[in-house]
């Protein structure tokens, strides 16, 4: 279990000096622990060794595993907060959140990996060994339908309209929308399913698509870490995360022809003023559209 020296204490002096409510302590406490867990990864056991860059390089992976903006400012609020209390108790000799920046609200989009990339980053994958086949399938959805990690990780097989190539996606806000698939990711799924899933169900296991080594969905740390480990071996030098296939998808798309309306549709744009005017686009032309101009739709 992973503990944070202290944490009971400062949330403790939120409720009485600040009479925060219970549920903002418990927003304190997840973003803390959640902060901890990166230390530990990283070998910091002590809290003197937290550094400026230590903590800019866990803000820097809230970024690249998909959280909202307004998560990660959350986030490092409560670091902030509770590296502030520990200085002026003189726990730690210095505050190292003094230099944190504050994430914007709005995040500069990841970089694009060409098309080439993208099949240099696939054929890296070595299908011989246990996951091989689960990693092709997964990299090979998030670039067919543009899915958030978030979408991956909570992907079901009944959400997959295999006879009509397209697949259900629940995006943020509980918002469902149908996306195509193409022949080639729901190709690799198969093969995932039929061949290398077993290797990774366990009596637990629901009917999540992508399971990890303990049976469980895997999490978006987990699908990250996937990512940057095959793009390491596939010598590509761009900073890359799940949001990166994403971003890649619809740029793809819009490079070929397709139209942005379309794309955004594909995408289930956040904006709810923006997303009305597509919800009458017909199932038939996104699927043309995908099909058109996605440069892996066919096997």
């Amino acid at each position: 279990m992973i503990k944070l020296p202290y944490l009971d204490i400062f949330l403790a002096h939120l409720k009485m000096e600040k009479a925060l409510s219970d549920n903002t302590a418990q927003s304190y406490r997840f973003d803390l622990l959640r902060m901890a867990g990166y230390l530990k990864q990283n070998g910091i056991t002590d809290l003197e060794k937290v550094t400026p860059a230590v903590l800019s390089g866990y803000v820097r992976l809230l970024f690249d595993i998909g959280f909202a903006p307004s998560s990660i400012q959350r986030s490092t609020s409560s670091i902030r907060s509770f590296f502030s209390f520990i200085s002026s108790e003189g726990v730690v000799p210095t505050d190292p959140t003094e230099l944190l920046e504050s994430p914007r609200n709005t995040r500069t989009l990841p970089s694009v990996l060409s098309v080439d990339e993208i099949e240099q980053l696939l054929d890296i994958i070595d299908l011989s060994v246990r996951g091989g086949v689960r990693d092709r399938a997964m990299l090979e959805t998030l670039y067919a339908t543009g899915m958030r990690v978030s979408e991956l990780t909570s992907f079901a097989f009944d959400s997959i309209i295999e006879n009509e190539g397209l697949v259900r996606i629940r995006g943020k806000g509980a918002k469902e929308r149908i996306v195509p698939i193409g022949e080639t990711a729901l190709y690799w799924i198969k093969r995932y399913s039929d061949d290398d899933r077993y290797r990774f169900f366990k009596p637990h296991s629901d009917n999540t698509v992508f399971l990890n080594i303990r049976g469980k969905p895997l999490t978006r740390m987990g699908v990250w870490k996937i990512l940057r480990q095959y793009a390491q071996r596939a010598g590509i030098q761009k900073d890359i995360s799940p949001h990166t296939f994403r971003h890649s998808f619809a740029t793809h798309l819009l490079e070929g022809g397709a139209d942005i309306r379309t794309v955004q549709e594909m995408l289930g744009h956040s904006n709810i003023v923006t997303t009305e005017i597509y919800t009458h686009i017909d199932r038939e032309y996104l699927k043309e559209v995908h099909r058109s101009y996605h440069p892996r739709f066919y096997c």
